[in-house]
């Protein structure tokens, strides 16, 4: 798919075919149920954003909001990513642990984890992962980033 123009989450979602929709719904309830307080949910890069607004942490390195989490329909699949499993050991280990305790295979890059059906995801493990990084240590792990 190409990038998508939507402004708002309700209009991505509705340009995207029935079943993909329905895909995407299902893991951005999970994302929403477990998302620590702070964050926005919003449209940028074309996808499904959860990030924290400029408000809160104005002093980002491109001026863009720092984006913890994003959802998103590509061409043949789709993608969830989520920006803290990229530096933290620990939880990418708890994320990959709970794929296996629910004998899902955990297609995944280094922050991005590709499926096709909601159901190819440990939903539970999703929400556990995405819950575990609340805002300020988010920012914080992120400046310590600039700094080195």
């Amino acid at each position: 798919m190409a990038r998508s123009q939507a402004t708002t989450v309700t209009q991505y979602l509705a340009r995207l075919p029935a079943d993909r929709r329905a895909e995407l719904a299902r893991v951005r309830r999970v994302v929403k149920t477990h998302l620590p307080r702070g964050y926005r949910e919003t449209m940028t890069w074309g996808m499904i954003t959860y990030e924290v607004p400029l408000s809160r942490h104005p002093k980002t390195y491109n001026g863009k909001p720092l984006c913890y989490a994003a959802l998103a329909a590509q061409k043949g699949y789709s993608t969830f990513h989520l920006m803290p499993v990229y530096g933290d050991k620990q939880l990418l280990q708890q994320l990959k642990d709970g794929f296996k305790k629910a004998g899902k295979k955990l297609d995944m890059g280094k922050a991005c984890i590709r499926f096709r059906r909601a159901e190819d995801l440990a939903l539970d493990a999703i929400g556990k992962a995405v819950a575990a990084t609340p805002l300020v240590k988010f920012v914080d792990s992120a400046e310590r980033g600039r700094r080195r």
